[in-house]
């Protein structure tokens, strides 16, 4: 009999719970191991006594399937190679959370994470030997050599939704509606968000912009007899002279946000039109999970329990031409996911109308 954990890794997203239960089936019911979900991500592994559970096939007989977020909680902070300490200091505990694995008696461990979580979480197994197993979960859709994430389908249809919801008030006080998404650095909720909302005006981080352009394209909407204008802007666009607009947080931290108010202003500048900002923010992780983020997370938690059972370690999971495949980890992190600027997606949004700001 087997013994293997999971855990999920970095910020939280809709399809979690799904990615859990499937494991358990899986492990439990197919192959007759036992499953410990280590709550609270790494940090689980560092407490002592280790914060961990059992995990038996009752306990998704309820709406944890539908439940966004993950029951099993879990942390973006505190890297176990250069972790805080109270007085201010930095000290290494991988040591502790390798420890935590043997404590454990696993033979495998599965990480449900971005690639920031990918990174730290194969370092860890580097180092000790450890049997990883990777599933890619991240609302901004940017690892690489996976066309789906866990997750990215339920913060676009949020954002779509937004956009279903600006529109009559738009309409209603001839407005320029200008939504701020989230996406790191990436713009792919941003752009398929926008076209399957009716966005007018894209912007996105790997595309620059010109506010005249998108300027021309609201007179013009006025010219044709349109009162209203919906701009989205993904969280890492930056001004025109190319700096970042980010938010400090408590400690120094500073996160991307604001760009949709500095649009708006400046849309307003060149227009004279009134506008207004909404910032979904996260929003976007939260909700109950889509079809399709329910489906990937399904099948990835499946095949992530028959990769342990291959022995083939040190791969994450991945989705590309209709199949689920597994690559090496490390191939996952070093490859990036950014929007083609002459990708088919953007070519779509060209094609209806949709404005980019570079022309």
């Amino acid at each position: 009999m087997k013994r293997i954990a999971v855990l999920t890794s970095g910020g939280d997203c809709a399809g979690l719970n799904a990615v859990v239960r499937a494991v358990t089936q899986r492990a439990v019911a197919g192959y007759g191991w036992e499953v410990f979900g280590i709550r609270q991500g790494t940090a689980g592994l560092l407490a002592r006594p280790i914060d961990a559970e059992k995990l038996e096939i009752s306990r998704f007989e309820g709406d944890l399937l539908r439940r966004g977020g993950t029951f099993l909680g879990t942390t973006n902070s505190g890297n176990p190679f250069d972790y805080p300490t109270q007085d201010g200091g930095r000290i290494d505990r991988s040591e502790e959370i390798i420890a935590a694995y043997r404590e454990l008696e696993l033979d495998a461990l599965i990480g449900i994470g971005g690639d920031g979580s990918m990174a730290i979480l194969r370092r860890l197994a580097q180092q000790g030997g450890l049997n990883l197993v990777g599933i890619p979960k991240t609302i901004d859709n940017d690892l690489g050599h996976t066309e789906v994430s866990v997750g990215y389908d339920t913060a676009v249809r949020v954002a779509t939704d937004a956009l279903d919801n600006l529109q009559p008030t738009a309409a209603s006080h001839s407005r320029v509606m200008i939504l701020e998404v989230m996406g790191r650095d990436a713009g792919h909720i941003a752009l398929s968000a926008g076209i399957a909302g009716g966005a007018d005006v894209i912007l996105i981080p790997e595309i620059g912009y010109q506010i005249e352009s998108v300027a021309r394209k609201i007179a013009a909407l006025r010219v044709a007899g349109r009162n209203f204008a919906l701009v989205v802007v993904a969280e890492a666009v930056t001004t025109e002279s190319g700096e970042a607009v980010t938010q400090y947080q408590p400690g120094g931290a500073k996160n991307y946000g604001g760009v949709g108010h500095y649009i708006a202003g400046r849309i307003a500048e060149a227009t004279g039109a009134e506008t207004r900002v909404t910032v979904l923010g996260h929003v976007q992780r939260g909700g109950s999970p889509t079809a399709t983020d329910r489906l990937m997370g399904t099948a990835f938690g499946v095949h992530a329990v028959d990769l342990i059972e291959e022995g083939k370690f040190d791969h994450m999971v991945a989705w590309s031409e209709r199949e689920v495949t597994a690559i090496p980890i490390s191939e996952a992190i070093a490859g990036y996911n950014a929007v083609d600027p002459q990708g088919s997606l953007v070519k779509t949004a060209r094609g209806v109308g949709i404005c980019f700001g570079d022309t």
